[in-house]
């Protein structure tokens, strides 16, 4: 890719904390709403940023891949979800367009019976209506231990880490305990 090199993204590729990118800026806060509401198990936060017919498709071997529709049960989903393991959404990045985006995402959570919390890295394809999310297709795979990219400088490049519940693009992520 030209103006590339191999520890950086080509500039414009996606969003950091000082873009000006409309859509993406007014994406952004949207998503950032709705895993803010999935962390604190808030089903009426989260329910306000998804579009009624809002549909979620997951990865499948995962548990509990089975698609999931309407926005009132989504919300009740990941507050199950979140009161099960403990989990604490973060965005780490996007990229976005004028009625679609992008995420990497981390997940932390503590596995049943496990002391330590771990770290899932994911991605996730959003599609928005009438400034709404109106679909979620998600990609990851939930393991017990932390999974993500081997070498990759999630730290320098002001992703979430183990310890620091938080990101660059998402930095009130880490304020409240999940």
């Amino acid at each position: 890719m030209p103006g590339s090199s191999s520890t950086e993204p080509a500039e414009g590729t996606d969003m950091g904390p000082d873009s000006h990118d409309t859509a993406g800026a007014r994406w952004l806060e949207l998503v950032r709403r709705y895993y803010d509401g999935c962390s604190a198990g808030d089903v009426a936060l989260t329910a306000a940023t998804l579009h009624p017919e809002v549909e979620h498709f997951f990865l499948a071997p995962n548990q509990g891949s089975a698609p999931v529709r309407g926005a009132q049960h989504l919300a009740r989903y990941w507050r199950k979800v979140q009161g099960m393991i403990e989990a604490r959404w973060v965005v780490d990045r996007i990229c976005a367009g004028e009625a679609q985006a992008v995420i990497e995402w981390t997940m932390f959570w503590r596995p049943t019976g496990g002391a330590q919390r771990v770290a899932t890295r994911g991605a996730e394809w959003f599609a928005f209506e009438d400034g709404l999310i109106r679909e979620i297709r998600s990609y990851y795979q939930m393991r017990p231990e932390t999974s993500e990219l081997e070498g990759f400088p999630y730290a320098a490049r002001g992703y979430s880490v183990p310890g620091a519940e938080h990101s660059a693009l998402h930095p009130a992520a880490g304020a409240a305990p999940p």
